[in-house]
């Protein structure tokens, strides 16, 4: 094969630009220190290089924003649960204290001062939140879980249901002394109550006092159902509600009367606090359905559930919402009425899940429901207690200013009827200090089961915090693992381009010189 100088020289420049070319390439490496500058100089690095950024940001967005939210969201309702659990532990020690037989009056004052005080920030922790997001209310995190003023104008149906398991023994004391305060007073010793005493019935408390009125009762258990509804006030401003089967037959001798106060129930019963043996008794004031001896063996027994629907109009500052315990309807807004659902018909709870996806194709669930934690018994309890000790508080001060008239001499005549006051009123202070002494030392085990429904709570959040952070350590290995998978595929160690970059120019400019060779010869130097 003949090879012509133009030959040689066109391979010579070839050459040359090839090894300029390669010059080029590893100048742009050693100025970014990247492999390649386009996609087109190596489609295997590049299409790597995709997915591992793809893989990275993923792992960034799990490790540096959805984990930290979760964290943070997890320790929020951990300090919530210690905080309420603090003061779980305050009312528990209130109760204890309120055991004591020998309490003084400064003993009574500060029991409900700190009662008081504690029922006002009771559920206060509940409206806990995570970067603006109340973290007690599922999906609602705009909304509050209490009620934050007084909402007098505020109106809700609620249903609520219950089971016999609800049903408690709960004493009910009849006779109050109205302290006199002038000698003809004095001298009535008529009005003196016949009867200071107790009775001891079965109730379920519903979750609200100051109750508008019951729509409908039923209980049902097996193949019984037994409604009371469709109310016929009477003279005295009770409502009695008659009782029908699941057939719509009226059941004989079955009644509920509600009245709006426990006094208003009393002057029913001629001075008595009495439930027949087939009857239930409703206090609109204080929420109590009270049954009769044959009904709550009746519904203990068959193993009951009990259904309640109710009116309420008027919320304290405070109180727990509705919308989040039961199934209810806002009805202040009689023309834009809204309707909360927490359980399915079948009875069912709705959850609302907050899930965090923390990890590729792993979640886990940052939130606890308010149900979960707050139990809507606690603040009646506490509301019970605090009546139960003012009640104290006034029966003894009856008697201090009844032992103080002994001695007044506007009453020096009529000590034989002060004595009869101070007799009966003594008694209802003796009545008062045993219902205290018995709503306190049953408050006991009230609040050690409200505080071991938090503990469970706050060993779910924590057994959930540890998993997250074992989590945390994974994507921060993972993270690290591709984030130098990232670095091996696309960068390249300035030495090693130092060096190629050196044996390149080296071969640039070897190049140059064998061109500048041959170009000097010609043919003409061979003849």
């Amino acid at each position: 094969m003949r090879v012509t100088n133009n030959m040689m020289i066109h391979n010579t420049t070839a050459n040359i630009n090839g090894n300029k070319i390669n010059v080029n390439k590893l100048n742009m490496q050693m100025s970014s220190q990247k492999k390649i500058q386009r996609p087109s100089e190596d489609p295997v690095i590049a299409i790597r290089a995709l997915r591992l950024r793809t893989s990275l940001g993923q792992i960034d967005q799990y490790y540096e924003k959805n984990i930290p939210d979760a964290q943070a969201w997890m320790e929020a309702t951990e300090t919530a649960i210690k905080n309420m659990n603090k003061i779980l532990t305050d009312v528990k020690t209130q109760c204890v204290t309120g055991t004591n037989s020998y309490l003084t009056e400064d003993d009574r004052n500060t029991i409900l001062k700190s009662l008081t005080a504690l029922k006002e920030q009771l559920y206060a922790e509940g409206n806990t939140d995570s970067a603006g997001r109340t973290v007690f209310t599922g999906y609602k995190t705009n909304s509050q879980l209490t009620f934050m003023e007084d909402e007098p104008a505020t109106s809700y149906k609620i249903t609520q249901g219950f089971s016999y398991k609800d049903m408690k023994e709960y004493s009910y004391y009849s006779g109050t002394v109205t302290l006199p305060t002038t000698v003809d007073e004095v001298e009535a010793t008529a009005n003196i109550p016949s009867v200071i005493d107790k009775n001891v019935y079965n109730r379920i408390r519903l979750a609200y006092d100051g109750v508008d009125d019951i729509s409908s009762l039923k209980y049902s258990y097996g193949d019984t159902e037994i409604t009371f509804e469709g109310g016929v006030a009477n003279p005295d401003g009770s409502v009695t509600y008659n009782a029908t089967d699941a057939n719509g037959q009226l059941v004989t001798g079955a009644t509920m009367t509600a009245f709006e106060t426990e006094k208003d129930w009393e002057a029913y019963g001629n001075g008595q606090k009495t439930v027949g043996d087939d009857e239930i008794v409703f206090i609109k004031s204080t929420g109590d359905v009270i049954f009769g001896k044959n009904i709550a063996e009746e519904l203990k027994s068959g193993k009951a559930s009990v259904q309640v629907d109710y009116q309420k109009t008027g919320f304290d500052k405070g109180e727990l919402r509705p919308e989040y315990y039961y199934n209810c309807t806002d009805m202040t807004d009689r023309q834009n009425q809204i309707t909360y659902t927490k359980f399915n018909e079948d009875g069912s709870k709705i959850y609302e899940d907050i899930n965090y996806t923390v990890a590729m194709n792993q979640t886990i669930k940052v939130n606890l429901q308010a149900d979960e934690i707050f139990d809507m018994s606690i603040y009646q309890d506490v509301v019970e207690l605090t009546d139960a000790v003012r009640v104290a508080i006034d029966a003894h001060d009856k008697v201090k200013r009844l032992e103080e008239m002994q001695n007044e001499e506007q009453f020096a005549d009529c000590q034989e009827e002060v004595q009869k006051w101070l007799a009966a009123a003594k008694k209802e202070a003796d009545y008062a200090d045993s219902r205290m002494k018995d709503l306190y030392s049953a408050g006991i085990g009230k609040f050690d089961k409200y505080m071991e429904t938090l503990n469970i709570a706050y060993t779910e959040i924590g057994a959930r915090g540890e998993q997250l952070e074992m989590t945390e350590i994974r994507m921060s290995n993972q993270q690290l693992t591709v984030e130098e998978l990232k670095c091996s595929n696309e960068n390249r160690e300035l030495s090693d381009i130092i060096i190629d970059y050196t044996a390149a120019y080296n071969a640039y400019q070897a190049s140059l010189m064998s061109a500048s060779k041959i170009e000097k010869q010609t043919l003409l130097d061979y003849i």
